[in-house]
Formats: C-alpha cells, sequence, structure tokens
C-alpha cells in the first residue's frame, strides 16, 4: 500500500477527492489531509507520504513555495488544480501528472497509474543497487552466528544455500554440511543476509542468489531451482521483482 496525502484549501472539494481515491485506488492508503502551505508541510514531514495530490493556491502561499521548502522531496507529485497556467512550472517539479478540476474518475486512476509505477520502478532500481553495488556491504564479515537448542555455530555465509521459516523456527540449508533449526524468525536474518545477495522468494523462504540455477514456470505454479537441487517456491507477489532480478545477474 502507498501512503496518500491530500493538500486543498477548499474542505468540501478536498472530501471528494479522499472519496475518490478512497474508492478507485485500493493500492492507496489515506494518511493525511491539510489545507495550507504550512499544515502541508507539517503532515508531509510527518507521515513521509509516496503520493501528495496537490492544489496550486493556497491562503498563505502557493504549492511551489511548499515544495522548495521540502526540496529536495522523495514522494510523486499529483496535482488537482482549476488552474492552468502553472502547468510548465508544476512539471519542472518533476509531477506525474496536472489535472484539472472537477477531477474526473478516469483521469484519476490514469495518473495514478503512472505514480505506482513510477515508485516500483524506483525500489527495484534501489534494491538491485543495493544487491549489486553496496557500499556499505560488510565484507570483512563473511561468517554468520546460528544458536540451536545445544549449540553456537559460526558458518559462512556463502555456503548457506536457502533458508525456510516455520512458524518461529528457521531452517539453514547449506551446500556441503547439515541443516541448522533455530528459533529465530526469517525475518530477522532477511535483513542481515540481503547485503549479500538473498533474496525473499516467498513468505517461508530466502535464497542465495548465487547458488541459483534455473526457474520453472509450470501449470501448478513457479519454481526456483537451486544448484543443490532444492525446489523453492516462488509467490506470484514476488514473481515480477524476482525475473526483474534475474535481468540483472550479469552486472
Amino acid at each position: 500500500m502507498l501512503k496518500v496525502i491530500v493538500i486543498d484549501d477548499n474542505l468540501e472539494v478536498r472530501k471528494k477527492h479522499c472519496t475518490l481515491i478512497k474508492n478507485n485506488c485500493p493500492n492507496l492508503t489515506l494518511v493525511g489531509e491539510a489545507h495550507s502551505v504550512e499544515s502541508g508541510i507539517k503532515v508531509i514531514e510527518q507521515f513521509s507520504p509516496d503520493i501528495v495530490f496537490l492544489d496550486t493556491q493556497f491562503s498563505d502561499g502557493s504549492s511551489f513555495d511548499l515544495l522548495e521548502k521540502l526540496s529536495p522531496n522523495t514522494f510523486k507529485l499529483i496535482f488537482i488544480t482549476d488552474c492552468e497556467n502553472s502547468a510548465v512550472k508544476a512539471f519542472r517539479f518533476s509531477a506525474v501528472d496536472y489535472l484539472l478540476k472537477p477531477l474526473k474518475t478516469e483521469d484519476l486512476i490514469e495518473a495514478v497509474k503512472k505514480a505506482e509505477e513510477s515508485v516500483r520502478k524506483e525500489l527495484f532500481d534501489i534494491k538491485f543497487s543495493y544487491l549489486f553495488s553496496n557500499p556499505e556491504r560488510p565484507k570483512n564479515i563473511q561468517k554468520l552466528r546460528l544458536k540451536t537448542t545445544d549449540k553456537i555455530y559460526s558458518v559462512n555465509i556463502q555456503d548457506i544455500v536457502n533458508c525456510q521459516s516455520e512458524k518461529n523456527y528457521t531452517t539453514f540449508h547449506f551446500i556441503n554440511a547439515p541443516k541448522l533449526v533455530v528459533s529465530t524468525n526469517l525475518k530477522e536474518y532477511e535483513n542481515i543476509l540481503t547485503p549479500f545477495n538473498f533474496f525473499r522468494t516467498h513468505q517461508s523462504h530466502l535464497i542465495n542468489m548465487s547458488y541459483f540455477d534455473h526457474y520453472v514456470k509450470s501449470d501448478g505454479g513457479n519454481t526456483v531451482m537451486m544448484k543443490n537441487n532444492a525446489a523453492i517456491p516462488l509467490s506470484v507477489r514476488k514473481k515480477e521483482e524476482f525475473l526483474a532480478l534475474l535481468d540483472h545477474l550479469h552486472v
């Protein structure tokens, strides 16, 4: 879900826009509203939205005053206004779209689609950059401590082929060693191992891309095959990201 803020000084218009967004944009969640430059800055700083719907004129200044005070910003910007002559300046602020009032549902849906695609692309770019050229990767740390019920192990990270979770336990599978079961959830290890070229293919599976062999698409679902012959499920939610990742393996 992408976080959204609507900023318009007309309460009635603002509520109409909020209702249109709630009824027609299932991937968006409305986290805040504002009616001025000052209140807009506060709510943006408070919620760090993914998308901001913004009018051009307010009692205490213009939308461009707001944007200049927040520059640089990380959100996608969609203008909704009755002022046609500000479009050129709006796009200088990298606006995704410039919509005129009264807002039409089809225009809203199209603008949101553009914003969502832009957000997804940036997330992909960031993740791939992190995976393949992360300057902060702890190159001097190649070991991982794993604590089982009766022992503490120090394992080489690059010997891990994949990790599988079951409730609050995680099973580690190695290329040339017996598996280990630890009483820690997979999310914690995902955070640790992602800089070392690991990828979460499924809610219950984390794989080392260094041991990826091939991808199988079949009627029964999608499967990632590892070099140790392990068959790892690929969730529908992760498929697009995984296939995009494969396109970057040559990097």
